[in-house]
């Protein structure tokens, strides 16, 4: 199957969204299927305000038509909901095409907590973007049941997977770095929206940790000189901060997953967490973590969690599963070639006829 999948998140970028995306693409593409990307890559971009790490497509419309129509899908996933999300939603609707979303993001919390803006109006706001998809993906209960609530249809679940070769405990009877314990470790994007100033601030014994770079990062090193901040990481430097680490502390109460918390897990590591969605649909009642709303009590109880049971909760997860979720949950188009064959040719990103189309 040709399956087209547009995001406004992807390289370079780095979080849970660009994981999810570039890892289901690997194992789709492994199961024999053609994926095609259409990210902000692709197109002209502006800086996201309040965070220019991030660059969002300008005018996308009129370029994305003529991409798709090259690639002619089978099959069309919109990931985000941004202006490459609008753009392709428009695209859509206008020729009567079917697609599935995902709502990866709690975006009217994320707003609220940058702009202040109340929450049941970006709720309003994101409704009417899915309620045309013929399948929202969330990946958990909670999330599920909380969009439901709040008047949104079509509702899939779609869970998330973790590398166990790559995140993995500590060999038995290894010792750790020697150093004063006990080491907390938080991995994210050092941003308003993941809450790390609840993890920097509480009153903890040994030392913290932060991975993980961001708009807030040169303003948290100078204010906490006493963290250690690895700025981001990945592959095994990323991994070998998991396996020295003692307990994993996560302060976000605006995830609707977390695949750190996985990460975490398979590398042998409990969790101390919010009682909120993604920690609560991840580890739950299983004995790998503490959940309270006194994040300092859960992290030092979290100390006598057995690492053992960490590692065997997250094994439950599998990359190739979420891939093959995801391409039940597609929706494909019935004739595709036909549905492209009057759209116009597609230019190079950098020729004058492309830049004339943005």
């Amino acid at each position: 199957m040709r399956i087209a999948i547009i995001t406004d998140a992807w390289l370079p970028q780095v979080n849970g969204v660009v994981r999810t995306l570039d890892t289901v693409r690997h194992e789709l593409t492994e199961m024999g299927h053609t994926v095609e990307m259409f990210g902000p890559d692709r197109f002209r971009t502006w800086p996201c305000p309040t965070y220019p790490e991030i660059r969002l497509a300008l005018f996308p419309t009129r370029r994305l038509d003529g991409l798709l129509a090259a690639f002619a899908p089978e099959a069309i996933h919109i990931a985000t909901e941004g202006p490459l999300g609008l753009a392709a939603r428009r695209i859509c609707l206008r020729r009567k095409l079917p697609f599935t979303t995902a709502y990866h993001t709690r975006f009217p919390e994320y707003v609220r907590a940058r702009f202040l803006f109340p929450t049941a109006w970006t709720y309003a706001i994101m409704r009417r973007f899915h309620a045309p998809s013929s399948a929202i993906m969330v990946s958990t209960q909670s999330i599920r049941d909380e969009l439901a609530a709040r008047g949104f249809r079509n509702i899939r679940a779609w869970t998330r997977g973790v590398d166990l070769e790559l995140f993995r405990p500590r060999p038995p009877g290894a010792t750790p770095e020697d150093r004063d314990r006990p080491i907390w470790l938080c991995v994210g994007r050092v941003a308003v929206e993941k809450n790390i100033a609840a993890f920097l601030n509480l009153d903890l014994p040994g030392h913290k940790w932060v991975v993980g770079g961001g708009p807030l990062l040169p303003k948290f090193v100078a204010r906490y000189p006493e963290v250690r901040f690895t700025g981001h990481q990945q592959g095994e430097q990323l991994a070998a901060l998991y396996r020295a680490a003692d307990v994993f502390v996560f302060p976000s109460r605006t995830d609707t997953f977390g695949l750190v918390l996985l990460e975490a897990l398979a590398s042998g590591l409990p969790v101390a967490a919010y009682p909120v969605p993604g920690p609560r649909d991840v580890v739950g009642d299983a004995p790998v973590g503490v959940l309270n709303d006194d994040l300092r009590a859960a992290a030092l109880q979290a100390l006598d969690v057995d690492r053992t049971a960490c590692r065997a909760h997250a094994t439950r997860y599998s990359w190739r599963r979420t891939a093959e979720v995801f391409l039940a949950n597609l929706v494909p188009l019935a004739a595709p070639d036909a549905a492209w064959r009057r759209s116009a040719a597609p230019q190079s990103a950098g020729s004058p006829a492309a830049n004339q189309a943005l």
